[in-house]
């Protein structure tokens, strides 16, 4: 019997649920706009195999989200005469700091990513295919879509330059699009040395961080000695998501511990130890929890995957109802071109509305409550300019989805039921 499952960009993940119940279907007019929706949501429930972790999709959805509308918020361009200059209302607003807990989520996002590639590679192996074979499927999905990314930015900062904008305003603009592309990076180099990271316990990491931070901040050490932190910083979550694999994360207990441990850490390490409150770079501020990481935005990642586990159960049983899969499902397959285009559409709507002068909210300095209130009312236009973008550029993420000799990984074909979950993974 033929089935057709959905692959959400990412990796057959987690333990088998159980077997969903038939539920009746509401009747709806098939020509009208409910209609289609009922049966797309309809037909991405059903296409999804009973034996998929919904939770870890929900998870990389939610930490792909956190991000963007982290970046939205936080992210202010201010016009200054004829310069366009970065800002952020957490230099003048510092009580906003918990702004930055709630939406930095990148730490979640490495520990799914960990998760993902382990089960992966271990599946390839089963399956008989080489390092190789395996590293460029992984990586294309990450890197075909940057091209596109590339040559727009290329070719606008020439004809802003040609068009007389000071190097000032093309110098932050593209800082800012191509800002996504560090992580890319990062993510890249744990993915490749996936098969070596594999057993490595996350505290190996973490203590390298610690005795970075020992040295820069106790003992007066160079500054450039943080960068260490860049791979050993992400490889903390990254290395949870591997010992997920492993099953060494799942005893209830083990979220919790993450949790709290990890904000009693970040607490002590903000008041007492001096680290900065906000988990993400302030300008102005002479220290970074993020650029490069420190010891706080790695606790402070650590008790974000103890919330995530703690969550699993939870958003297994939300994942159940096909609107809310739906969804979850939908940003997952959109997730590189949101990720990727998602500073293009802030910056878009910013230029575009330097046109009718200095909009509140958008070019005026983040020092109040009034700006606040008028970036809320911004993000909407923003997400409907990425829309736009996810239209323009969607095709290169579908493309890069297909590669790598395995067909398309959004819908793929399977002719036996009854798969154990060795076999249910190869197509991972």
């Amino acid at each position: 019997m033929r089935k057709r499952s959905l692959a959400a960009a990412g990796d057959r993940a987690g333990r088998p649920v159980p077997e969903r119940a038939a539920r009746p279907r509401a009747a709806a007019a098939p020509g009208t706009t409910a209609g289609v929706v009922r049966r797309t949501v309809r037909a991405l429930d059903d296409a999804t195999p009973v034996h998929r972790d919904r939770a870890v999709d929900a998870l990389r959805a939610c930490a792909i989200l956190g991000v963007v509308l982290g970046h939205w918020l936080v992210t202010a361009l201010v016009a200054d005469g004829g310069t366009l200059r970065t800002a952020s209302p957490l230099a003048h607003m510092t009580w906003l700091a918990p702004v930055s807990w709630a939406f930095q989520t990148l730490a979640v996002f490495f520990m799914v990513g960990g998760h993902v590639a382990t089960r992966s590679h271990a599946s390839a192996r089963a399956r008989g295919d080489g390092y190789t074979t395996w590293l460029r499927g992984r990586l294309s999905r990450l890197f075909g879509p940057v091209a596109a990314l590339l040559a727009l930015w290329t070719a606008a900062a020439l004809c802003l330059l040609l068009g007389g904008a000071s190097f000032v305003t093309v110098h932050t603009l593209v800082k800012l699009a191509l800002s996504p592309l560090w992580f890319l990076l990062v993510y890249a180099a744990l993915t490749a040395a996936t098969p070596w990271l594999a057993r490595v316990n996350p505290l190996w990491p973490l203590a390298v961080v610690l005795h970075v931070d020992l040295v820069r901040f106790g003992l007066g050490g160079p500054s450039w000695l943080g960068w260490v932190n860049l791979a050993a910083g992400w490889l903390v979550p990254y290395g949870l998501g591997a010992a997920w694999t492993r099953g060494e994360l799942e005893r209830p207990r083990a979220g919790g511990v993450l949790f709290t441990g990890g904000a009693v850490a970040t607490a002590a390490l903000v008041a007492w130890a001096g680290y900065p409150a906000s988990m993400v770079g302030v300008p102005g501020e002479t220290v970074s929890n993020l650029d490069p990481p420190t010891l706080a935005a790695v606790t402070f990642g650590v008790a974000q995957c103890g919330a995530a586990l703690l969550l699993r159960d939870r958003l297994r049983a939300a994942m159940r109802r096909p609107l809310a899969w739906a969804a979850v499902a939908l940003v997952n397959l959109s997730a590189m071109t949101v990720f990727l285009w998602h500073q293009t559409a802030l910056m878009a709507t910013t230029a575009t509305g330097l046109v009718a002068g200095r909009l509140p909210g958008l070019h005026t300095v983040p020092d109040g409550l009034d700006w606040v209130a008028a970036r809320l009312l911004w993000l909407p236009v923003f997400a409907a300019v990425l829309a736009v973008c996810w239209t323009a550029f969607h095709s290169y993420e579908r493309a890069a989805g297909g590669s790598g000799g395995r067909g398309s990984r959004v819908v793929r074909v399977h002719h036996r039921s009854g798969r154990t979950e060795a076999e249910a993974a190869r197509d991972a």
